[in-house]
């Protein structure tokens, strides 16, 4: 199994701005853990594409990116999309970062993630800093920042994002979902 996936042209540069700029015109909230502000380990504006009307289009194109990144990294079984995708916006003047953690955990759906997506949604020169850095074993490893690309990745590898320095970053997660791993 690979620590990591990339797919180099998940989404368009057009449709990383459309998705933006959906989340943008509908509005953004503090993002939270459990229910609870956290600034400490996590500060990020979310926007839930669910929530984002004409954001439909973007789990379309999402669930053939996962289907085909999961047969040819992790061959995992899934059967579901069970929550809605996310925007998030890590800006400089926040010094936007996202701590180490894992995406599984506590809770009906949290215990069914099986492989966690990000995609980058903005230019890599719009911002410093706000690497994805994923931790699948003792070595750090980065993330491309190329736009449109996805990092695919177990949901259980410790993962964070660094904190943004200048301009804002732009990024899109979600969770494919299924059976407890044996």
């Amino acid at each position: 199994m690979t620590p990591f996936h990339t797919i180099p042209a998940a989404l368009t540069a057009e449709e990383c701005r459309a998705a933006v700029a959906l989340a943008q015109t509908h509005g953004l909230r503090a993002g939270r853990l459990v229910g609870q502000v956290a600034s400490d380990l996590r500060r990020a504006e979310l926007a839930w594409v669910d929530d984002l009307p004409d954001g439909a289009w973007i789990m379309d194109r999402m669930v053939r990116v996962v289907a085909d990144a999961n047969r040819q990294g992790f061959d995992f079984a899934l059967d579901d999309f069970a929550e809605s995708a996310q925007i998030a916006r890590y800006d400089a003047e926040r010094q936007g970062h996202f701590d180490w953690h894992s995406d599984i955990g506590d809770g009906a759906l949290a215990s069914r993630r099986k492989l966690t997506i990000v995609v980058q949604l903005s230019d890599p020169a719009a911002y410093a800093g706000g690497l994805l850095e994923m931790r699948p074993d003792s070595n750090i490893r980065t993330a491309p920042a190329t736009l449109g690309s996805a990092t695919v990745f177990p949901s259980f590898v410790l993962h964070r994002v660094t904190p943004v320095t200048q301009g804002t970053r732009w990024s899109l997660t979600l969770w494919a979902h299924g059976p407890a791993f044996r």
